[in-house]
């Protein structure tokens, strides 16, 4: 007998194997499915919620994965071999219910048991992402979801253009922007989505041809129209995440509502001078999670907001808070982290300091308060803000 051979013998007698029909029985009693094949194979099929980690990568990312050691474990492999060498090691990492799945997927496929086939990363998609995908709390599968997500600027200007790239170098799938706007040379000094050549050309058009520069693989949309409350659903509906660039109060009441309604996360940036906000509005994340109208129940007179073309900005400051835009964006994409829900970031650049604002939910917020059953419905926003400025301004 082969040393092969002996080696896997005493293997089998320390890791207890089942068979496809009683694997799927634990399944539904909580035991999780291990899938250890590499990504070309899962690419076929791979059981329902099945974690899924590459046998190469398995020691490295199976404790952030599974991190309850007394969780029952059923380790699949294309056949049932690799499964027992998986769960071999698994047994000396302290793992104590691991079992191995005689016959592996190749069995639960002929059994007719169901699977599915997972978004599997192509080897151009694992080349771009690989600083992702060594990330624990990303990974193949984290990748995959943002791949599989939409998120809507509202704006391309200052805020809006780092947001946009770095989700779309992040490979955001499908990214669509919204602006009526055209390119003006005064701005260039902080609207890095757009280039001196294209001074005149439609912002949104310009956006898309910078990022699909940075990234070819994702899918960006573009509507040259302002948003209103005759549009804003439409184009909200279906979007995981909002993420609002606009300078000016009316339209950053219409986001809210909206978003309020429609149960959208908010990504809201702003910016002044040289300070900066972020925060995210996601009420219907939390009892306590507030909405922008908590914040400002009432916007303040023109003359306490002006506008970036009216009070100048630093032009590096939407870099900074766009980025953090992006990051939060993220982290709700993948379900990972702390989220600025209930907290305003507030930078100084001139001071180089951050402060964190509390902020709490308004009960008698008409839009997200405690006793709001039925969505008041879009108000005429210019009137209510006192501007008579376009829809949408964007730094």
């Amino acid at each position: 007998m082969s040393i092969s051979k002996k080696f896997m013998e005493r293997v089998r007698e320390e890791v207890e194997e089942v068979s496809v029909d009683r694997a799927y029985a634990r399944v539904a009693a909580g035991a999780i499915i291990l899938d250890v094949r590499e990504p070309e194979e899962v690419a076929g099929g791979s059981p329902h919620e099945a974690v899924r980690l590459g046998r190469s990568f398995l020691e490295f990312r199976v404790e952030h994965e599974i991190p309850d050691r007394d969780r029952e474990i059923l380790v699949m492999c294309a056949g049932g071999s690799r499964s027992l060498l998986a769960g071999a090691s698994l047994q000396q990492m302290g793992y104590r219910q691991v079992k191995s799945i005689r016959g592996g997927f190749n069995q639960w496929k002929t059994k007719g048991l169901p699977f599915e086939v997972p978004k599997v990363l192509g080897s151009r998609e694992r080349e771009r992402y690989q600083r992702h995908l060594i990330i624990p709390e990303v990974g193949e599968k984290g990748q995959a979801r943002l791949l599989g997500s939409k998120v809507l600027l509202v704006g391309a200007g200052g805020l809006g253009s780092p947001t946009a790239l770095y989700l779309a170098a992040a490979g955001v799938g499908t990214i669509t922007i919204i602006d009526d706007d055209v390119v003006d040379r005064s701005n260039l000094q902080r609207q890095i989505l757009h280039k001196d050549k294209n001074v005149g050309r439609l912002k949104v058009e310009s956006a898309k041809s910078t990022l699909l520069e940075l990234n070819p693989d994702i899918s960006i949309e573009v509507i040259d129209q302002r948003l209103t409350s005759e549009n804003v659903e439409r184009l909200f509906t279906g979007q995981d995440v909002i993420a609002d660039g606009t300078d000016n109060f009316a339209t950053r009441y219409l986001v809210n509502d909206a978003c309020v309604k429609l149960k959208i996360p908010n990504v809201h940036g702003s910016i002044f001078r040289f300070e900066g906000q972020v925060s995210v509005f996601w009420p219907s994340r939390s009892a306590d999670a507030p909405c922008y109208r908590c914040l400002y129940p009432e916007p303040p007179p023109p003359e306490m907001a002006p506008s970036c073309a009216e009070a100048g900005v630093l032009g590096i400051l939407p870099g900074v808070v766009g980025v953090m835009q992006a990051v939060e964006t993220v982290k709700i994409l993948l379900g990972i982290g702390q989220l600025l829900t209930g907290r305003l970031l507030v930078y100084d650049a001139l001071a180089s300091k951050f402060n964190e604002l509390r902020l709490r939910k308004d009960p008698e917020c008409p839009y997200c308060g405690v006793d709001v059953d039925q969505f008041p419905g879009y108000i005429d926003y210019q009137n209510f803000c006192q501007l008579n400025g376009k829809g949408v301004e964007h730094g």
